[in-house]
């Protein structure tokens, strides 16, 4: 095997070994045994050379650190007769941090701390000093510092960012260049415990045909390019959500005021609509600045009541029931049309971690009733309309990708699927959404069916930001973005701002500038809404130690699971 030099990112393992990330995206990931680090530790960027491993794993040593990523490691503070140690709470960076006398900050045993790390012996642990004490390990406010320090979560805006949100959110609301929508029949349908409301939808019947309006706060109203506002939403990448807590991209007097498509209020939106005819096909859009007036706040919960025929909720919400008879019968035909496309409806069981007024927590699974899914289903519409609408206009713009699993992630996943006893066809040319689709609906019947939901979301890729439209795998589907949600997506903020200009052929000249932010923001986005999903995964599991630490003690039956290891998971 011929040696490469490759340029990386290390990712460490718990157990002591890592994997080495190329700097090259088009290069898979190579083992480091932990005698090949030297020295090098989780979040370094190092130069390391190819060797030649053993079996199917491609390996690598490191030759030089070219720079420490992590210079702050959060964790409990043990001490030792020499002074101390810091066991860090991400276990990839998974050497306990030395500490000597006299540098512990007067920290206990047990101690949340915050360590800066000062050396890196090779043949010893790293050394540091304790810069911060949160509190102690397991009690809640500590532990939740510690997660937000470690994901490197913002706290609060800069001055300038308030200052800015504060003047825009004064500005008398103004029809010039907007489509009036005031006057008709638009409301929003979101969860109970909701804050921010980006998008309502209205609905009617012209013919055969569905009018569908989706309108979307017009969050580029107010952050303009280049103001402090867009450097810190862009910065931040996206909302954090916890269950006592919400760390928003924009300021609370955008997010939770002028942005938010209240009940009563006039909103600046920015329309999407859509003629959608008995075969769930968009005949033809429109896509314009509106202005509107959101005609009620809606729950799933209430909706549901609605479609389930409730006679107190349909008295209730009587001006509503039509729109909602409508937007239940147009639901039923996009997913129909959805699933002959081969769109994969993954069934994961996912929980939510829900706690009530007096600090109680309960830990349920998450159920979608259609309410939900007119929602998701309209949405998807809407972001496909609007990414095949930039794809043919060959502007610069950031497409939602979902790229095909890749051919060592399928080897797994078959054979995973032969040790069940599932005979499944497999085309070796080309992977179709189709192929995944048939397979679970073959087993919907089945014990296993929960675990191959998961093991198959396992040999997924992940779907991320790019300025290439590569399609979305998943779906199904062409040509997606994210268009829809700009109050806590940045690449949904910084879209709107190039389809308005389309839209109102004013071509400025800037595609060349637009292109290499776009590149830019789609990767950085990408990057910090997997920090988000990390840091919300850590939070919830948190909730859950404390929700299952009063059942001590105590006997439950269960079922055992497990995720197969496909190949480079």
């Amino acid at each position: 095997m011929r040696r490469e030099v490759i340029e990386g990112t290390i990712c460490g393992h718990e157990n002591g070994y890592a994997f080495l990330l190329p700097d090259d995206k088009t290069k898979e990931d190579f083992f480091i045994p932990h005698g090949d680090l030297r020295g090098a530790m989780h979040g370094d960027s190092v130069l390391a050379e190819t060797t030649c491993g053993s079996g199917e794993r491609t390996t690598a040593r490191v030759l030089k650190v070219i720079k420490r990523g992590i210079d702050k490691v959060v964790g409990t503070y043990f001490t030792c007769k020499s002074g101390g140690f810091v066991s860090p709470d991400d276990r990839r960076y998974f050497c306990d941090v030395f500490v000597p006398f006299g540098k512990g900050l007067r920290a206990r045993a047990g101690d949340k701390v915050v360590c800066k790390v000062l050396s890196y012996p090779k043949k010893k642990n790293p050394e540091g000093i304790i810069t911060e004490i949160f509190g102690r390990q397991f009690e809640k406010n500590a532990e939740l510092k510690s997660i937000l320090f470690a994901y490197n979560l913002p706290q609060s805006f800069g001055k300038a960012a308030i200052s800015e949100a504060k003047a825009v959110s004064k500005e008398p609301i103004s029809f010039d260049g907007r489509k009036d929508f005031t006057g008709e029949l638009i409301f929003t349908i979101d969860g109970e415990d909701a804050k921010d409301f980006d998008d309502a939808v209205s609905i009617k019947k012209v013919g055969e045909n569905y009018v569908l309006g989706v309108h979307i706060a017009d969050v580029s109203h107010f952050v303009k390019a280049g103001s402090a506002l867009d450097s810190e939403a862009f910065e931040r990448g996206t909302s954090v959500y916890f269950p006592e807590q919400v760390i928003p991209m924009l300021p609370e007097v955008l997010s939770n005021g002028v942005c938010s498509l209240k009940e009563g209020e006039l909103r600046y939106t920015f329309s999407c609509v859509m003629t959608v005819n008995c075969k769930g096909v968009v005949e033809n859009y429109e896509i314009f600045p509106s202005v509107i007036k959101s005609s009620a706040r809606m729950t799933y919960t209430a909706v549901q009541k609605i479609l389930d025929g409730d006679k107190k909720a349909r008295d209730k919400y009587s001006h509503l029931v039509s729109a909602i008879t409508l937007m239940d019968e147009l639901t039923d035909i996009l997913i129909e049309k959805r699933l002959k496309n081969g769109n994969i409806d993954l069934e994961t069981a996912d929980s939510i971690v829900t706690v009530d007024k007096n600090g109680k927590i309960n830990v349920i699974k998450a159920l979608q009733n259609k309410a939900q899914k007119i929602i998701e289903e309209f949405m998807i519409l809407t972001n496909c309309t609007v990414a095949e609408f930039m794809y043919y206009a060959e502007k610069p713009f950031i497409y939602r990708i979902h790229e095909p699993p890749t051919e060592e992630k399928l080897d797994g996943f078959y054979e995973f699927l032969s040790l069940l006893g599932i005979n499944a066809k497999r085309n070796r040319e080309k992977v179709y959404p189709a192929d995944f689709q048939k397979i679970l609906k073959n087993a919907e019947d089945k014990p296993y069916y929960t675990v191959l939901n998961r093991v198959m979301l396992r040999s997924m890729q992940k779907a991320r930001y790019s300025t290439e439209p590569k399609g979305h795998f998943g779906l199904g589907e062409k040509h997606y973005c994210h268009f829809t949600s700009p109050i806590r997506r940045y690449p949904d903020l910084a879209i709107h701002r190039i389809i308005k200009e389309f839209i109102a052929l004013c071509d400025n000249g800037k595609d060349d500038e637009y292109s290499v932010f776009f590149a830019n923001a789609a990767a950085y986005s990408s990057q910090k809404e997997r920090n988000a999903e990390n840091a919300e995964r850590a939070v919830d599991d948190f909730y859950k130690i404390l929700y299952i630490s009063d059942f001590e003690g105590e006997e439950f039956d269960g079922i055992i699971s497990f995720l197969w290891n496909l190949r480079a998971g």
